[in-house]
Parts: C-alpha cells; sequence; structure tokens
C-alpha cells in the first residue's frame, strides 16, 4: 500500500484506500473459491497506525498516520518532561515513543481541525487498521488485545479492556476507541462487493503475533522475525505478563479461550527502508542486487552504519537517532557501504536476541519471514552473527499463513497447539563453522560503534 512523506519524519497512509485493498481481496478470494467453501476469515494489521474517522459517515478524518511516523515526536518529550514516562511503562509495559498510537492519537486531537471539530460534536473515533476495516466492511469497529497492546492505551497486565487511566494520560477518550474482543472466535463477519454471502471474521490479529503463529511459535522460547520495511522480532513468552523484559516491548501475543499469551518484541525500524534509500542514493541499482554488491567485497573495509533513519528502536529506545556512517576512508567504494548497511540490519537483530537472552528466553534457532529473506547472502550472515540457525518460511507470508491459521483455530478447525506444525518445511541456514571465532568480537566492536556513536550521544 502506497505511503506518503509530506514532511520529514512524517509517513501517512490513504484509510480508503486500505479498506478497497481488502474488499477487492476479500471478492477476489470468494470469487476463486466460491464463498460456500469459507469457512472463516483471518485479519491482521499493522498495529500502531492509527486511523481517526467520523461515526456517521464512516468517512476518515485525516489520513492514516504510518506506524514509522515520527510526527508526535513533541508530544513524547512532553509526557516525558512531565514525569509521565514510568507510570506508562508500568502500566502498558512499553516506553514513551512515536511508535505507539497513543501519541498519535493525541496529535490528531491537537493538530487536525477535522479532528477537533468531530471530537467537540461527539463524533469523532479512532483505532487502528483493524477497527476502521471491521467498520467498513464488518458488523462495526472492534479490535482485539494483541493489537490493543500496540496501542499503548491497554493495560498489559489487563488485556480486554482500555485503561482509563492511560488514556487520561494521553488526553483520549475511551468512548472514541473500539470494542475489544478476543484474538480467535467469533468477530461477526466481512462484507466484500459482488458477494452476496457475508464471510466468517474468526480472527484478528496484529501483524507481527500473526507471523508469530504463522511459524508456529506456540511455545515459550520459539521466536520469529520478519523482515520487511523494519525487522520485527517476537518471542513467545508464555502465559504471564513478562517482568523483565531488557530493553524488549512486553506485549500480548494473542487471547484465545480465555487465555491470554504474551510476548517480547523487538524491533529494528529500518531495514528494507534502508536498502530502498541506498537506491535512492545510488548506491544500488535494486535491492535485489545488495547482496550480490555485499558479496563482492571481503568485508566492510572498516566502514559502520547506524540504520537509524527513523530513530532506534529495542533495546536502545532513542526516538531522535539519525543513521550514521562511519569509518569511511578514500577506499571506500559502494560496495563497502551496502556490506555495512546489511551487516547493521544482523547486529540490530542480535541486539534484540541479547535482550532476550538477558530476559531468560534463549531461542535455539530463529524462524524468518519476508521480502528480505529472498537474500541469501543476509540470511548467512544472519546466521552467522547469531551463531544459531535460521529457519527460511516455506512462504514469505508468514503473517498471512498466521492470520488464517488463527482463524482455523476461531472456527473450531484445529487448536492453537496444532499450529506448531507450521514450524515443518521452509529451509534452514546454519552458521558458518568459521564464523565461530569472530562472531562475539564483532559484535562487541559494534555495540561499542552504537554507545559512542554521535547521533546516540546527541539523541540522549
Amino acid at each position: 500500500m502506497p505511503v506518503q512523506h509530506p514532511r520529514p519524519g512524517w509517513v501517512e497512509k490513504d484509510a480508503e484506500a486500505v479498506v478497497t485493498s481488502v474488499a477487492e481481496t476479500l471478492a477476489e478470494v470468494a470469487v476463486a473459491v466460491g464463498p460456500e467453501r469459507i469457512t472463516a476469515v483471518g485479519l491482521d494489521n499493522e498495529g500502531e497506525s492509527v486511523v481517526a474517522w467520523d461515526a456517521e459517515t464512516l468517512r476518515p478524518l485525516a489520513p492514516a498516520i504510518v506506524w514509522s511516523c515520527r510526527r508526535s515526536e513533541g508530544i513524547v518529550e512532553e509526557l516525558a518532561a512531565a514525569g509521565a514516562g514510568d507510570r506508562v511503562h508500568d502500566l502498558a509495559g512499553t516506553r514513551l515513543d512515536p511508535y505507539f498510537s497513543s501519541t498519535k492519537i493525541t496529535w490528531l486531537l491537537r493538530e487536525s481541525e477535522a479532528v477537533r471539530e468531530a471530537a467537540a460534536a461527539g463524533r469523532a473515533r479512532f483505532g487502528t487498521f483493524d477497527a476502521y476495516v471491521c467498520a467498513r466492511l464488518g458488523d462495526g469497529p472492534r479490535t482485539e488485545p494483541s493489537t490493543a497492546a500496540r496501542t499503548q492505551l491497554q493495560e498489559l497486565a489487563r488485556p480486554g479492556s482500555w485503561s482509563g487511566e492511560l488514556c487520561a494520560v494521553f488526553g483520549v477518550d475511551p468512548a472514541t476507541l473500539p470494542p475489544i474482543g478476543p484474538s480467535v472466535g467469533d468477530a461477526g463477519s466481512l462484507r466484500a462487493e459482488g458477494v452476496e454471502r457475508p464471510l466468517p471474521l474468526r480472527a484478528l490479529l496484529v501483524d507481527q503475533t500473526a507471523a508469530l503463529a504463522g511459524h508456529g511459535a506456540v511455545v515459550p522460547g520459539a521466536a520469529k522475525a520478519t523482515y520487511g520495511t523494519g525487522i520485527f522480532l517476537l518471542a513467545h513468552a508464555g502465559d504471564e505478563p513478562p517482568t523483565d523484559a531488557s530493553g524488549l516491548l512486553p506485549t500480548v501475543a494473542w487471547e484465545a479461550g480465555g487465555r491470554s499469551d504474551y510476548a517480547l518484541d523487538g524491533g529494528v525500524f529500518s531495514a528494507g527502508s534502508a536498502i530502498d534509500w541506498l537506491v535512492t542514493l545510488g548506491l544500488l541499482d535494486t535491492p535485489e542486487r545488495s547482496g550480490e554488491l555485499a558479496a563482492s567485497v571481503a568485508d566492510s573495509g572498516g566502514v559502520r552504519f547506524l540504520p537509524a533513519l527513523t530513530g532506534l528502536g529495542a533495546p536502545w529506545w532513542k526516538p531522535d537517532a539519525r543513521a550514521t556512517w562511519a569509518g569511511m576512508t578514500a577506499h571506500t567504494t559502494p560496495a563497502h557501504l551496502v556490506r555495512a548497511a546489511l551487516e547493521s540490519l544482523c547486529l540490530r537483530v542480535r541486539d534484540i536476541v541479547e535482550a532476550l537472552r538477558a530476559g531468560g528466553l534463549d531461542p535455539p534457532a530463529l524462524g524468518v519471514d519476508g521480502g528480505m529473506t529472498a537474500n541469501p547472502w543476509l540470511m548467512q550472515r544472519q546466521a552467522d552473527v547469531l551463531g544459531i540457525p535460521v529457519r527460511i518460511a516455506a512462504t514469505a507470508e508468514a503473517t498471512a499463513l498466521g492470520a488464517a491459521a488463527a482463524a482455523g483455530v476461531g472456527a473450531g478447525c484445529w487448536t492453537l497447539a496444532d499450529l506448531a506444525s507450521l514450524q515443518e518445511g521452509g529451509r534452514t541456514v546454519e552458521p558458518a563453522p568459521d564464523s565461530e571465532g569472530l562472531r562475539d568480537e564483532e559484535y562487541a566492536a559494534w555495540r561499542a560503534f552504537v554507545a559512542g556513536s554521535s547521533s546516540l550521544r546527541s539523541a540522549g
């Protein structure tokens, strides 16, 4: 779905276009397989992105603010200065950051005239894309605990309802938010144009926990990483809220059968977007050539790259950090720069895995999916940097697979435990034998680079 960047750090989408895309996809699938054969539909969404709409017309009041948008940095700074950060962290399990929906809604209420007018008239409604799609194509707006956890307006220990205290911190009226129901089960239906029979909606999940399900990661310690615009790594953390997150985000994985499962989440906010940026700079012809160019040199020539085009996420949490190059000389070539960029992504993933280990979870392997997993050089380097096998999913669309599998659970076709079989298939990349000796030395040098980055020092 196309995004717009109207100002530096701003990222928007057309919510109408999202609804149209979902409706067209539903119709296409229904026509292809026959609507009478569809037992269940699952819907995943990109979590922190926010739509404001009119309760009467159901039309958007402003462009949707995308998860990676940084426009609410000033609000984050304001709340931090007022001392709200610790209480928000205690309740939601998350840190103050423009990443989450909370300050995006605050920004809309302050800065959008249409939103302010609708709010004054009692017509403004806010929600993530699942809520808006359900409002337009379903039986009314609704969301579920794994998505609500990404808003920063739901308490981690009390999934399934909005927190009055958290809403008050961000100036959000809970009545303007959608109802929260279970992640799997009867969620009503969705309508597709030209299809007479409503399609049974049986699962709603945020995209990253849908991918967790799609990897069959349904037991504590199982972990996956999705390589897309960003890289998002989640590990199943059991059925109790994690207490020692070690810089990661404790979140709800899903709620099913009256039980909540939890996960630890860490995000590399600039990944595929960083490689696209290298194309814009003229260092690459296409993103697909990045692995080939990286492999053309023996190493990065001493160059390091901090992939902080939209801030630095877990476990550093520096929203105003900026991308940084270091170590360039007259001998630096585009190949060195590209290799340094790809290596930085692998090392950022290790940052998150090390935080998992510090919190008591030690994944024996990492399941991976997403477009960037088609880069064999990157996948081999990732396995070498982590020192554990990397299991490339049989399908690059593990998120869609997880949403569909969860819908099957919601329809009673199988259980969550049955999803463990989704780990089968695909391809496993083992760490190269000669990588063991250098792995920890390289990582120590990386940590020193990040900690000493002038961008990070000025941000902190």
